[in-house]
């Protein structure tokens, strides 16, 4: 027993893995900051307000989050809907919002309707990552600019050689520094390398300081000072619902990319819960909110990471940094993190999307395009998925409503027969009654559902329509072979029309019509 506790302790598979879990953790945090405090400033809150979010967002969803490996932080796609709620009403407004933001993301989980992520169909994740790695990248060159209080200016002459230089060489180590060895920790390598080079050499650059200070407080304990009232909650209510949504949708799409990265399943209403938790205490604790953040994610699993370790280990290295490590992190020059980002919205780029454009329908392509333009003109990645999603489904219906076609035949007994392929839904009910020849069909009609079902109000109604048009005419319609799904939908809208059903032998619908 002693022995085989010993041997686990010491095991080396598992020294290795706490190592890789450890120094992923502390890439992630050094990667973190600099983002957190950038979309804080931005939303007009206090620089301390986006380290709490990351702080508190990390560690509650990497112990109640359903998706080990993925990292959670205050991410800009969330704050930035709360703009203009912060300059309209005030901090207070948006604590109090970020508290019912999470409400909403927990009833979410409750409800398990995380699942629906599951829609999102590929041509919009291939817009979707392509779009983010664009904007990624396209943000990170605003650390090439300088800002005074009077203007912001682009960096030159030898200010500019120096951070191109020192972005270069950043890219070149995390770049070759895997082939030397995988299991070195490349982007904190690559930090320390550049960091060293820059204060063992006096370079003159940006750091993490220029941005602003990091030095802190433990969270403290808030409850936002507002009136409660029906006017305070129709106020919060629309912020609070768009960035639940904002944040939902972000996390579930990383915890679906986290999956085929490490092929295996995350659990999207259990993260659906913890981002919940994780906003309520944001609001409680003066953090600025947020949900999963890819790119630190990708960070994560591109040093190795695969446990919760590492979304432990960011968290509280977070934590002592605010506490402890500030004066020492505001030293690390920009150029290195910059460097780092960079090379993760190149490695997010989807580039087998080019090897597959050929082959892929027009519609497709159109939709990868629409998504990734919306992301990168607007910055909004719940509405560029949106859209796609719609834009997609809308191209579904349409290829769907085509295929509905009718066997026709007369039996010996001169009944006619219709038997029918494909969904009869919205999409195809006028494709549906081209199929029929009312005024020359004989008094007894029969149309079998055996290869379709019927989806929707709209193919009730279809039938109801035609079955009167037959009936005008002293003719009689049989409807045959239902699925029990179409049977029921038949059987409730009983009381407002009425067809003919003929009891048949029960049998498996077909599985590309389900």
């Amino acid at each position: 027993m002693i022995s085989r506790i010993f041997t686990k302790i010491f095991d080396l598979n598992q020294f290795k893995r706490y190592r890789t879990e450890i120094l992923a953790g502390l890439t992630v945090a050094m990667t973190m900051i600099p983002e957190s405090l950038s979309f804080a400033i931005l939303a007009g809150l206090p620089p301390l307000t986006g380290l709490y979010g990351a702080f508190i967002m990390g560690i509650i969803t990497a112990f109640l989050g359903g998706r080990p490996g993925m990292i959670s932080g205050g991410a800009g796609a969330t704050v930035i809907v709360m703009i203009s709620l912060i300059a309209s009403y005030g901090i207070e407004y948006f604590f109090a919002a970020v508290i019912m933001a999470g409400i909403f993301q927990i009833l979410v989980g409750v409800f398990k309707l995380g699942k629906f992520v599951r829609l999102v169909p590929q041509p919009v994740m291939y817009g979707f990552l392509n779009g983010l790695a664009v904007v990624i990248f396209m943000s990170q060159l605003e650390q090439f600019k300088t800002k005074t209080a009077i203007q912001t200016t682009w960096l030159h002459g030898e200010s500019l050689q120096i951070m191109l230089f020192l972005v270069g060489l950043t890219l070149l180590l995390v770049y070759f520094i895997p082939k030397i060895s995988k299991a070195l920790p490349t982007t904190l390598i690559a930090i320390i390398v550049i960091f060293a080079i820059v204060h063992g050499l006096g370079i003159e650059t940006k750091t993490v300081q220029d941005i602003a200070s990091i030095s802190g407080t433990l969270p403290p304990f808030h409850i936002p000072r507002i009136p409660l009232n029906l006017e305070t909650l129709q106020i919060i209510f629309p912020y609070a619902a768009i960035m639940a949504g904002v944040g939902l949708l972000e996390s579930l799409l990383t915890l679906t990319l986290v999956d085929e990265v490490t092929e295996t399943r995350g659990h999207a209403n259990k993260e659906s819960v913890a981002q919940g938790i994780a906003n309520i205490a944001n609001g409680f604790f003066t953090g600025m909110g947020g949900c999963a953040m890819i790119a630190q994610t990708f960070v994560n699993l591109n040093a190795g990471a695969r446990k919760r370790i590492a979304a432990i280990v960011s968290a509280l290295a977070i934590l002592f940094i605010i506490l402890v490590a500030a004066p020492v992190i505001e030293k690390i020059p920009m150029a290195a993190l910059v460097g780092v980002m960079m090379m993760v919205a190149i490695t997010t780029f989807s580039w087998e999307f080019f090897k597959k454009v050929t082959k892929m329908p027009k519609s497709d392509i159109l939709v990868t395009l629409i998504v990734a333009g919306i992301t990168i003109i607007f910055h909004n990645l719940a509405v560029a998925v949106l859209v796609g999603i719609i834009i997609s489904a809308l191209v579904f219906a349409w290829e769907s409503a085509k295929r509905i076609r009718a066997r026709k035949y007369i039996d010996e007994n001169g009944i006619k027969h219709y038997e029918i392929y494909g969904p009869l839904f919205f999409g195809s009910v006028a494709n549906f009654n081209e199929k029929f020849d009312i005024a020359n069909d004989p008094k007894t009609i029969m149309i079998s559902f055996k290869e379709s079902r019927i989806a929707d109000m709209s193919g009730i109604e279809a039938l109801d329509l035609l079955t009167k048009k037959y009936a005008a005419r002293n003719k009689t319609v049989i409807l045959t072979y239902l699925s029990e799904d179409s049977r029921k939908l038949l059987e409730n809208a009983s009381a407002i029309i009425k067809v003919n059903i003929k009891e048949d032998p029960d049998y498996k619908i077909p599985s590309d019509l389900l």
